[in-house]
C-alpha cells in the first residue's frame, strides 16, 4: 500500500512523518527530493543553469536558491520555466524511490507529499493521510515557529488550500490540535484499520 501523507504549514506533518518511521516505514520524502534533483552534477541542474544564467549556480556547484528565488518571486512566467523543469524531475525521483522500496519487499511506502492535492498527485499513492489542525492552533504554531506576526502567518496559510478541502478528500485524517500521546493514539488506530501493523 502506498500511503500519501499531506497536511498544511505548521499542521505537524513532520512530527506524523517521524511518527510513521519509527514504524520502520520507508519513506518518500517530496522536499528531500527537491534537494536531491538540483545536487551539482545532475540535469536538472544543468537545465536551470541553461535557462536562467550560468549566474544561478554557485561557486562549489550548487544551486545559488536565493539567487533563483530572486528571479521567480516577481516573475510569473520564469516561475512556470523553473516548475516545468524541476517539477518532472521531483516526481520522476519520488516513484524511483517508491518503485525501489517496492522492489525491495516493502508492503508499505509513505509519499510525504507537502502539495499532494496542490499538484494532483492523488494518483501516486493509494490512501491519503492528512494531518489536520484548527485554524487557532495553525495560526499560533506558525507565529512561534517562524516568529511571524499574526498578519503574515496569517497570510501564509491563506496561500494554501485550506485544509478543510484537505480533509474532503483524504482517506483518514489525524486531528493534531492535542498532545503528542492522542497523535500519537490517532496514527496507530489508522494503521491498524488499514491493515499496516
Amino acid at each position: 500500500m502506498i500511503i500519501g501523507l499531506t497536511g498544511s504549514i505548521a499542521s505537524g506533518k513532520s512530527t506524523i512523518a517521524k511518527m510513521l518511521a519509527d514504524y520502520q516505514l520507508p519513506i518518500v520524502d517530496a522536499d528531500l527530493v527537491a534537494r536531491i534533483v538540483v545536487e551539482p552534477g545532475k540535469s536538472t541542474l544543468q537545465k536551470i543553469a541553461d535557462a536562467f544564467g550560468v549566474d544561478v549556480i554557485c561557486e562549489d556547484g550548487t544551486m545559488d536558491r536565493a539567487k533563483v528565488g530572486s528571479i521567480i518571486f516577481h516573475d510569473a512566467e520564469k516561475r512556470d520555466v523553473l516548475n516545468s523543469i524541476i517539477h518532472p524531475a521531483i516526481r520522476a525521483e519520488m516513484l524511483r524511490q517508491r518503485d525501489e522500496h517496492i522492489a525491495n519487499g516493502a508492503p508499505t511506502v509513505v509519499m510525504d507529499i507537502p502539495l499532494l492535492f496542490e499538484s494532483k498527485l492523488q494518483h501516486f499513492v493509494d490512501k491519503i493521510l492528512v494531518v489536520s489542525v484548527s485554524k487557532q492552533v495553525q495560526l499560533q504554531r506558525l507565529m512561534e515557529r517562524n516568529d511571524l506576526t499574526q498578519q503574515e502567518a496569517a497570510a501564509r496559510i491563506a496561500s494554501q488550500l485550506p485544509l478543510s478541502v484537505k480533509e474532503a478528500g483524504a482517506h483518514a485524517v489525524i486531528f493534531n490540535n492535542d498532545t503528542l500521546e492522542s497523535t500519537a493514539q490517532q496514527l496507530k488506530k489508522i494503521l491498524i484499520d488499514w491493515a499496516v501493523i
